[in-house]
């Protein structure tokens, strides 16, 4: 398939890089002016355009799969509508006609804006509190607004780690950790190698306007994912956070169901808990 990968960071790059392992003609498009070694030395072409600037999107292209994994360069919520939302509403003008069979979005499962522990899948609401979360969800209606004619799907990513990335195991081993309130709170976590086999999955089995939950298959507590990294690494556990210093921007309580990915798919995750994951990077 002619691919284009939108975004070449953290999971763009391996994402082209394992298409391309799979003799798919990958282009990547990026912002930056810098050289792209890993990539062009896999065989990927380099495009320079802004996508939330129009004029910068270069003509008389055509791809098959389009996927955006374009991330703003703050968490800001002029940043995010900017990448988001201006970025998608031209991304559809541009690919309009441009032959893509489908175009993949990777959103996220901070378009939840549940805080009561409950378990949340592509049907329950989505009415965040937070800037940003109401940037993602809008983005979210443009594409699926653009239906039938534009074959866009959305992939709700949870809270990506992995090699030389990963919050919570950063926050422990630096002593920097501090559990939230009694630690009940649900995180929410996928290895970034299993959002690109979902993303491939989706690619190659998915349907044009279905979502799907990215989140491995343990949502976990903060004081459990604690605790277990206490016993593993033979560490004290976190002392609890004073309420003045505990996060609290865009923070839910909920537990995201990817039963719809595995069902549908037939999706099985290379790192089914943060067990696994977590075991990879300590080693």
């Amino acid at each position: 398939m002619n691919t284009l990968v939108i975004g070449p960071g953290y999971v763009g790059t391996a994402l082209a890089l394992a298409l391309r392992s799979q003799n798919h003609e990958v282009s990547a498009l990026r912002r930056g002016s810098g050289p792209d070694p890993d990539l062009t030395t896999a065989g990927i072409k380099s495009i320079r355009a802004d996508i939330s600037r129009a004029e910068s999107l270069p003509k008389g292209m055509s791809f098959e799969w389009v996927i955006n994994c374009a991330a703003p360069s703050s968490g800001m919520a002029d940043d995010y509508r900017r990448t988001y939302f201006e970025g998608s509403r031209n991304l559809v003008s541009w690919l309009q006609g441009c032959g893509v069979e489908k175009f993949v979005y990777t959103s996220s499962t901070g378009v939840y804006g549940q805080n009561d522990g409950s378990v949340v899948n592509e049907q329950s609401s989505t009415e965040p509190e937070s800037d940003t979360g109401k940037v993602l969800a809008a983005t979210e209606r443009i594409l699926l607004d653009a239906a039938p004619a534009f074959p866009a799907i959305i992939l709700r990513l949870a809270g990506i780690y992995g090699p030389g990335r990963g919050y919570w195991l950063k926050q422990f081993l630096s002593g920097q950790a501090r559990i939230e309130g009694d630690g009940g709170r649900i995180l929410n976590m996928i290895h970034r190698d299993d959002v690109v086999g979902a993303i491939i999955a989706v690619l190659e089995r998915g349907l044009a306007g279905e979502i799907y939950n990215v989140v491995d298959q343990e949502p976990v507590s903060q004081r459990t994912l604690f605790e277990w990294l206490s016993r593993k690494l033979n560490r004290p556990i976190p002392a609890a956070a004073s309420m003045a210093s505990q996060r609290t921007r865009g923070v839910t309580n909920k537990l995201v169901s990817s039963r719809k990915l595995q069902i549908q798919l037939g999706y099985c995750f290379k790192y089914p808990t943060f067990r696994e994951g977590f075991d990879s990077l300590i080693e």
